[in-house]
């Protein structure tokens, strides 16, 4: 529903005005939606129910359909093919570091526990396995200016989770998956997951959800092996889950809600030969060891504490406040000199412990008004975060010649203030100006103006539009001047043989994004929809660590370098979607639904190097057919254009490889079948015509855009049963 639609629609709220004689009069004020309300009709943003996930079900990873939505890619944040099968979302081409990602409103920050390299990557899959899929009401994936009221990090866009509620009755599911892939040389998936919900009491309700699932790790050999039997490029890591949470809903009032929400969980690695880019006897064979025995060298355990409190303050409107703690820790084998992947790690194994710890405070207020004769909501809001990280792997390393400081913690705080106005211009014309204020402790004040817009020229046509300022403060690793990471030769200068060190930089400048969109959407109300948008991020400041000549302080016996601001780079491009009805009212029976990206600019002014590898364009298709109340089809095509690599520069000259991803689709067949109302079961087919292909490159070598393995055909079977 429109913005317009909801104002139609609205409540009747009364406010109080006074007459000459003093007597209280009441007038209508039409309840219009809240900027987030609006936020979810504009052009950049999609929405994933939980019906759209029993159709098409993720073998593990939500990443894995979020992905399929307009402005959405998966990659990895760096141009040397380290962890290349750690993909993460990258909305509009601003990279992972520039999406944020939610669970019911509240940010998850577990990724920045991991270890940042020089190139930008962590080794991490992201924040969006921490759910199970069948826990989901629906995915919020919003793009573009109406991301800026979230403040630090969604410079590309904000991916909000959410998750189902208690129930009025007692209810529950059980869901189990099984994936096979053809090629026996991949890694298969299989997940068991649970929830129940119900009342306890006359005012208070509970639900209560568990998950455990296993993808198992390529083979050490799948994109073979060089003459010591080690290699030529790792495959996909497998994973282990484990997830418990628990909600406990307590009705105060008719008009409050106190929610408290306890989660813990564990994601273990399966190791598949990751090989650094030196070996000698003694690792050789402890990498074959290790794969050849899958062993766990990463686990992540993630806990979170939170209470919830939704109110509902008559004339003042409604409110919601949430505190949460979150706390994530990280153990990982201890790293060789160069802070290398796990194939470096020595024996006997010996791990390494970081914690991250995250406090934040939200309040929120949305108030009806009328002012200058205009129905208005206003939005209110503050935010409070604390995040504290004690990383011991950031000083395993040897320092460089003379004494250094060193130390394992760092932290950051900030403070944000954010006002939001959704006003009714005319029945037709809804205006959102907005302002953010955020002040960090370390990087002073930054100011987030926002104007979105949203006009329907009739029933059948509407344009919208937006235009905002976005940030990105640097993370704890880059600001720490006392933080050290050392190479060994890999990415220095030309003609330096290393060590060559990165140290972080305190006075760096917060990254800055201009973004900025329009488009026009159509719907005749008879199945057909279609909308096309155009995006253009300016975006400066943007952190880097390249090696180049002029950026290393020489001391003689070692040389260093610090993150630094670049200049400036652009993101341009369109986004659009057609929704065609075949059979059926409206599409009932059997409807296609298209979406398409366009990137025509993803690059950085100074350089031309693209700022993430993702496709040049992508169209994802799928024909949905509704056979009967019992059956369904999907018939699933995904078209990539070709991903052109960034490249390692050392003295402003390209020292990688530039071999690009040529243009390719890959299709998937799924049909479900509602055996009773408490039995659902399905079945498909991904990537059925087994178009696949192999990462090239041990890490931190030359692999051009052939950082990741696409896996090659599988089937997968799953069942729901439900009371």
């Amino acid at each position: 529903m429109s913005a317009v639609a909801l104002a139609a629609h609205s409540l009747a709220f009364a406010q109080t005005t006074t007459t000459p004689d003093n007597a209280a009069t009441l007038s209508e004020v039409r309840v219009l939606g809240t900027a987030e309300d609006e936020a979810r009709q504009a052009l950049g943003t999609s929405i994933i129910t939980a019906e759209d996930i029993a159709r098409s079900p993720v073998s593990n990873d939500l990443s894995e359909i979020i992905r399929t939505m307009p402005g959405v890619n998966l990659t990895g944040a760096g141009s040397s093919g380290a962890y290349g099968n750690q993909r993460q979302i990258d909305l509009r081409g601003m990279g992972p570091e520039n999406t944020m990602i939610l669970i019911d409103g509240k940010p998850v920050m577990s990724r920045e526990a991991a270890q940042m390299r020089r190139t930008g990557e962590r080794d991490t899959r992201g924040d969006t396995n921490w759910v199970p899929a069948e826990q989901i009401e629906r995915i919020e994936v919003i793009r573009g200016p109406a991301a800026a009221r979230y403040g630090s990090g969604a410079a590309g866009g904000v991916v909000n989770i959410i998750t189902k509620k208690p129930q009025k009755q007692l209810s529950g599911s059980v869901t189990v998956y099984y994936q096979q892939p053809e090629d026996s040389q991949e890694g298969g998936s299989n997940r068991l997951g649970f929830n129940l919900s119900g009342p306890i009491g006359k005012d208070l309700s509970f639900r209560l959800y568990g998950n455990i699932a296993k993808t198992e790790g390529d083979d050490i050999g799948i994109n073979g092996l060089d003459a010591n039997g080690l290699p030529l490029a790792a495959g996909r890591e497998g994973n282990r889950n484990r997830d418990l949470n628990a909600l406990l809903r307590w009705d105060l009032t008719p008009d409050q809600v106190l929610e408290f929400e306890a989660g813990f969980s564990r994601q273990g690695n399966i190791y598949v030969g990751e090989v650094p880019q030196s070996t000698n006897a003694t690792n050789t064979a402890l990498i074959k060891e290790l794969a050849e025995n899958g062993a766990e060298l990463r686990r992540t355990y993630r806990q979170t504490a939170s209470v919830t409190h939704r109110a509902n303050l008559g004339e003042l409107g409604k409110s919601r406040v949430i505190f949460q703690y979150e706390n994530t820790r990280n153990s990982n084998c201890k790293k060789n000199a160069a802070g290398g992947p796990e194939g470096s790690c020595t024996g006997p194994l010996e791990f390494v412990e970081s914690e991250q710890q995250n406090y934040f405070l939200s309040g929120e207020l949305n108030t009806p008004l009328q002012l200058g004769g205009l129905n208005q909501m206003l939005t209110s809001g503050l935010e409070v975060r604390h995040q504290s990280l004690d990383d011991p792997n950031a000083i395993q390393q040897n320092g460089p010649s003379g004494p250094i400081t060193a130390s394992s913690q760092s932290q950051a705080k900030s403070l944000a203030l954010y006002l939001e106005d959704n006003i009714e211009i005319s029945p037709s014309f809804i205006l959102t100006p907005g302002l953010r204020f955020d002040h960090h402790q370390d990087f002073g004040n930054n100011w987030s103006p926002s104007l979105n817009a949203s006009y329907e020229l009739s029933s059948d046509w509407t344009v919208k539009g937006g235009i905002a300022r976005v940030f990105k403060t640097p993370n704890l690793y880059q600001s720490n001047a006392n933080y050290w990471y050392t190479t060994m030769g890999n990415g220095c200068p030309t003609g330096v043989t290393g060590p060559c060190y990165i140290q972080g930089n305190p006075n760096l400048d917060a990254e800055i994004s201009v973004n900025k969109e329009l488009g026009v959407a159509w719907n005749n109300h008879q199945g057909w929809e279609a909308s096309l948008t155009y995006f253009r991020n300016d975006y400066r400041n943007k952190i880097v660590a390249d090696m180049d000549a002029g950026a290393v302080v020489d001391q003689g016996t070692y040389r260093y370098f610090q993150w630094n601001n670049a200049g400036k780079a652009v993101v341009e491009g369109l986004e659009g979607n057609l929704n065609i009805p075949l059979l059926g009212s409206s599409g009932s029976t059997l409807k296609l639904i298209n979406n398409f990206t366009w990137m025509d600019k993803n690059h950085s002014k100074d350089t031309g190097q693209p700022l993430s590898v993702i496709p040049k364009f992508t169209i994802n298709s799928t024909l949905d057919w509704h056979v009967n109340q019992a059956w369904s089809a999907q018939f699933k095509a995904t078209v990539y254009g070709r991903q052109k690599p960034r490249t390692q520069m050392a003295n402003g000259t390209p020292v990688s490889s530039v071999e690009e991803i040529g243009t390719h689709t890959i299709f998937g067949l799924g049909v479900n079948y509602d055996v009773s109302k408490n039995l659902r079961v399905g079945a498909g087919i991904n990537n059925l015509l087994d178009k696949q292909f192999l990462r090239k490159g041990k890490q931190g070598s030359s692999a051009g855009a052939y950082t990741y393995n696409q896996p090659g055909r599988a089937y997968y079977l799953t069942a729901t049963a439900s009371f």
